[in-house]
């Protein structure tokens, strides 16, 4: 296989006014037979082109909360820190990737701002907007399973991992409300939150709200999430 090289999107920390990386995305892709790298974090398009043209596939991060506005709500107490930055350029990764049919994965913010950029809403916080009995937030340990999801009949993660459901981890306060219209639910909560979704008919568009990134060392469900974006990339 070819060793294809993905842009993970970078994270930042505005309480030390940083850009940082959590090793499992990277440690996840490399284990997969990936050569992860690091995007600038910037808006600038020339940088973000540049850097994208070098890359066989992207990875969008956890993070901070997607921006109520790019959904056309307003920022409720409730919502969490947003970040202007990666709002932009990952509109412009992500519009990219539609352009050119390029593989893009998304993890937790990555699933919401998928959702949104293609039409969706978010829950801007479950427990206030729609408190349940699933734990969507648990504490650490994070390598360990929070509560089960569903895959539905035709969802490629039922024909990934070879079966109808899974135990997953959970590190998350929104959540998708409404499913974009271009995007379908490729896994679902024990309380009815679309906590997968992919885009029919791309070679690879595809996220989950759970974290692979903090589980794949020891869940080999996680490990073929991560595998699976890598084949594509590699095609």
């Amino acid at each position: 296989m070819n060793v294809p090289v993905i842009g993970v999107v970078p994270l930042f920390d505005f309480t030390k006014n940083s850009v940082w990386m959590i090793p499992g995305y990277i440690d996840g892709l490399d284990e997969a037979g990936a050569a992860p790298v690091i995007l600038p974090y910037t808006c600038g398009e020339r940088a973000l082109a540049r850097a994208y043209s070098a890359c066989d596939g992207i990875l969008f991060t956890g993070g901070q909360d997607v921006n109520p506005a790019l959904y056309k709500e307003q920022k409720l107490p409730v919502c969490g820190e947003c970040c202007s930055v990666r709002d932009v350029m990952e509109k412009y990764l992500l519009e990219r990737c539609l352009q050119d049919d390029k593989p893009a994965f998304g993890i937790c913010r990555g699933l919401q701002f998928f959702n949104v950029a293609l039409g969706g809403t978010l829950w801007q916080d479950l427990p206030s907007q729609r408190p349940g009995s699933v734990l969507h937030e648990m504490k650490p340990p994070y390598n360990k399973p929070a509560h089960a999801v569903g895959f539905p009949k035709e969802s490629p993660l039922r024909e990934l991992l070879e079966k109808d459901g899974a135990r997953v981890n959970s590190r998350h306060h929104q959540a998708i409300k409404e499913v974009s219209p271009r995007l379908k639910i490729s896994a679902v909560s024990e309380d009815g939150l679309a906590e997968g979704v992919y885009l029919p008919g791309a070679r690879f568009l595809s996220a989950v709200q759970w974290h692979p990134e903090l589980d794949f060392m020891v869940n080999e469900d996680s490990r073929l999430l991560f595998s699976a974006f890598v084949k594509a990339c590699a095609k």
